[in-house]
């Protein structure tokens, strides 16, 4: 059987932590070689160009995989979803965020465990919808709140953290 499971899991120590610090974009159309193994991105080039890194403030943004199954037709699917907070409202960030919703895009998500993985690999990640907002009181975000959406055939795989160098610069 093609689908036989392989292992088991036991309660592991409680050191893990949620939320993410950075992301990184680029456009699906610069993605190069992937290459995987046992799951991990062991491998990755780009046709040109680079990841842009967008920093995020703690406590603002997430990375969620939703398991789609439909048991009537026989089919499983993975939706990624990213929501991420971009502090002040400014005419550079504006011009940015343009150009993310004009686009097919990949994301690498870097969690607060210090792992990083691929959002968008076969299909590319939608800027899905998002807004501006200058908050009512002074303690209010003042800046943009944006979600992107992928539909994949996995679930996200990790990276090897060595390769993130060669892709940012």
């Amino acid at each position: 059987m093609s689908c036989a499971l392989t292992t088991g899991f036991t309660l592991d120590c409680r050191n893990s932590n949620g939320g993410i610090e950075a992301v990184y974009f680029t456009e699906l159309a610069k993605k190069g070689t992937v290459t995987t193994t046992s799951g991990v991105i062991t491998a990755f080039t780009l046709t040109s160009g680079n990841f842009f890194k967008y920093e995020l403030r703690k406590k603002t943004s997430q990375f969620e995989q939703n398991i789609q199954v439909s048991n009537e037709s026989g089919t499983v699917y993975y939706e990624q979803n990213l929501t991420i907070k971009l502090d002040k409202l400014e005419t550079t960030r504006r011009n940015e965020i343009l150009l993310l919703a004009q686009n097919s895009l990949l994301a690498i998500i870097k969690d607060n465990n210090g792992k990083y993985w691929l959002m968008g690999e076969t299909r590319g990640a939608t800027l899905s919808s998002g807004k501006g907002s200058t908050g009512t009181s002074y303690s209010d975000l003042s800046g943009f709140e944006l979600s992107f959406q992928a539909e994949e055939p996995e679930l996200a795989k990790e990276i090897d953290p060595a390769l993130i160098v060669d892709l940012t610069t």
